[in-house]
């Protein structure tokens, strides 16, 4: 049944808030176009089918143009068609025939095909108009008038943060006690068998990958693939239908504010990956969805030399204009709804160096990073950057404005080098450990702000990390030639899968190795999900398109014991703690009793020397009486091929993880002033206790 029938009144109404919002009886439509000479709206059926009206929006004030529908309300389907000039060398893309999606829409009706006629330009004349109507065809927008969420939030303190990056689909498709009609979606990763895993591990704050709606890009779709990771934002108000329960939008939101609600009941946090540097439109071979033909110029970056091409710094053909304050209110209004109206609790920013980048460089003073310090609903949230882009002096780590966490990739590169036999030295392993002191402290940032993390989405699995030297990524149809060359892995002497009981066992170790390193580091730990339960993806380090058993978590043959002993490492951390959330000094206290030192096997300061060695992988870490437990630790670190001694401190020392165990347990006490043995390709962490050994 048709919300309207017919075409309807329309008065001015007024030129805030941008998008479609009901109100006093009616609904306000407002959409930004600085260019343009005039916008229609286009009023749809209710499946969005048949085209019922069009009417010009009668307001226009400084570069929004706006209506009022009295009598409309929620549910209502609508488009936008932009009248303006069709100069592609001058930057605009105008083209009245295209049906465009509004960039603020609150549910997005239809599904997008790969048509010749959704493009802006003649595909065998780029330089032409396509004069075609794609309105059957095209994604519209549906209105919305649906209340914030009621929740209480965790409110997790940074020093106890647990980052754990999960995919929607793949981290609950194939989780036993899950209900099959939730698996993959929404509801599974809020089910009693997921929240159980999550409370079992110890985790505390979800990252989920994208779940903004998206599309597929038109190669993938001709070879069968799809976009399994989500970077392909269209809908950045809109959660993604495919991990619903239904296939629309309403029940999107609904699953979506379920989930939330349930890991917040469960004392667990929720992180969106969001993804505000590009859109699916992509370059000028694209096609004309919604931004591009609403205001091409004013939404994208274009270079100054070639005003028909795009500036894609992000190398997915374009990059969003974060400096016109239109685009940069339409990312604000987006963090705004996810906090109000789907109870987030914070964001990872996708290629977040684009969002603080001026004219051309990067800028921590940027208009994005002030809007957000002083914005009370984002007040509280985490906000996590990726600190990089493609574009000049891109590489941003530890840039980022105070309060904001970074993910931190010169930690996972020094730990897969000292662990996995690549070119580091004692110096750089010890600076990651300890929260990256160089790069962060000298801008006055905690150690809470480096996001450390040996395993993300991105790359090789923790198994496949320990079992290909190469990558094997044939099935992505592009001959084994996208993702990482440069994974600073280590096969343990044989390429993929093994039944050699002594490679099964070197690999193990690595895995209990790596994890014992991350989790006790100073910083906010993340784990991937599945790096626990010992998940391959077959060597495949950049699985993107792949949205099947390859990338979905095999539960079933998880590694139980590798859970077990993840789950031991965090409750250690978090009864221990062993590197405080504040920068060490290295000075003595009144016992002359450093807060940390570093020392040599044989129980040594280590050397200026001994820093640079590029040989040696054993290093000691004696953490004065500053942790959570309030006694001293000692963390002992042999990434070697050969177990040794070292000898331990004064004092008595009882052992409370050697990740040589499979299970991290060893029962140990001993006195200091002895050789310890430490084990070749293990971690130790010992605490000092007042009572000698028995």
């Amino acid at each position: 049944m048709d919300t309207l029938s017919g075409a309807p009144t329309i008065v001015d109404g007024r030129p805030w808030p941008l998008g479609a919002t009901v109100r006093d009886g009616g609904v306000n439509f407002a959409v930004f176009s600085a260019h343009a000479g005039s916008v229609e709206l286009c009023l749809f059926d209710d499946e969005g089918l048949r085209e019922r009206s069009r009417s010009v929006l009668p307001g226009h004030d400084g570069d929004v143009w706006h209506g009022f529908i009295p009598g409309a309300g929620a549910g209502l389907v609508y488009g936008l068609r932009a009248h303006g000039p069709w100069r592609p060398d001058r930057g605009h893309r105008f083209n009245p025939h295209k049906l465009l999606l509004d960039p603020w829409a609150r549910e997005i009706v239809g599904r997008f095909e790969w048509r010749d006629e959704h493009f802006g330009a003649d595909r065998a004349h780029p330089q032409h108009l396509d004069m075609r109507d794609n309105a059957a065809h095209a994604l519209k927008a549906r209105v919305v008038d649906e209340p914030p969420l009621a929740t209480t939030p965790p409110r997790v303190p940074l020093a106890d943060t647990v980052l754990y990056e999960l995919h929607v689909r793949g981290f609950t498709k194939r989780m036993p006690g899950v209900p099959e009609a939730w698996r993959g979606g929404y509801l599974g990763v809020a089910s009693d068998a997921a929240i159980v895993h999550l409370k079992r591990l110890g985790i505390t704050t979800v990252s989920l990958m994208p779940v903004h709606q998206f599309i597929d890009e038109e190669r993938l779709v001709r070879q069968g693939l799809v976009n399994h990771w989500g970077y392909n934002s269209i809908g950045v108000f809109c959660p993604e239908p495919r991990y619903a329960s239904g296939s629309d939008g309403a029940t999107a939101r609904a699953d979506f504010r379920t989930m939330v609600q349930r890991l917040h009941e469960a004392g667990i946090e929720v992180l969106v990956d969001v993804v505000y540097n590009h859109t699916a439109e992509t370059d000028e071979r694209g096609p004309t969805i919604s931004m591009r033909g609403l205001d091409n110029c004013s939404w994208y970056r274009l270079p100054h030399e070639r005003r028909a091409g795009y500036v894609n710094d992000t190398g997915c053909g374009n990059t969003i204009d974060i400096r016109h304050p239109r685009v940069l209110q339409w990312v604000m209004d987006s963090l705004r709804h996810w906090v109000r109206h789907f109870g987030v609790d914070g964001f990872r920013f996708d290629l977040a160096t684009v969002l603080g980048r001026g004219d051309h460089l990067f800028d921590r003073e940027h208009a994005f990073f002030k809007a957000v310090a002083q914005d009370p609903v984002l007040a509280g949230a985490k906000l996590v950057a990726e600190p990089w882009d493609l574009g000049l002096q891109g590489y941003q780590l530890g840039q980022f404005p105070n309060g904001w966490l970074e993910w931190n990739d010169r930690f996972r590169d020094t730990m897969r080098a000292f662990w996995l036999g690549s070119d580091t030295t004692r110096g750089d392993f010890a600076q990651r450990l300890a929260g990256s002191a160089a790069t962060f402290q000298p801008r006055r940032r905690t150690p809470a702000e480096s996001v450390n993390f040996v395993i993300a989405h991105d790359g090789f699995t923790l198994r496949d990390l320990v079992s290909y030297d190469m990558r094997h990524n044939q099935a992505n149809g592009e001959a084994n030639h996208d993702g990482h060359a440069h994974n600073l892995s280590w096969n343990c002497g044989h390429e993929g899968e093994t039944d050699d009981p002594a490679v099964l066992r070197l690999r193990a170790r690595l895995q209990r190795a790596l994890l014992a390193t991350l989790l006790l580091s100073q910083g906010t730990p993340m784990l991937a999900a599945g790096s626990e339960a010992g998940h391959t993806q077959q060597g495949n380090n950049n699985p993107y398109c792949q949205d099947n058993e390859l990338t979905w978590i095999d539960w079933a043959r998880a590694d139980d014991d590798l859970i077990a002993y993840t789950a031991q490492l965090l409750a250690l951390r978090r009864r221990l703690l062993p590197l405080a959330p504040r920068w060490a000094t290295g000075l003595p206290d009144a016992h002359g009793r450093a807060d940390l030192a570093w020392l040599r096997r044989g129980g040594q300061p280590l050397t200026p020397h001994d820093w640079a060695n590029r040989d040696s992988r054993v290093i000691g870490a004696h953490v004065g009486a500053a942790g959570r437990g309030g006694a001293a630790l000692l963390m002992l670190f042999n990434a070697g091929g050969d177990d040794t001694g070292f000898v331990l401190p004064p004092g008595h020392w009882l052992l409370e993880l050697d990740s040589a165990e499979p299970d991290g347990l060893r029962p140990w006490q001993g006195a200091g002033g002895l050789a310890f043995e430490l084990r070749a390709r293990s971690v130790v962490l010992l605490r000092e206790t007042s009572s000698a050994p028995s």
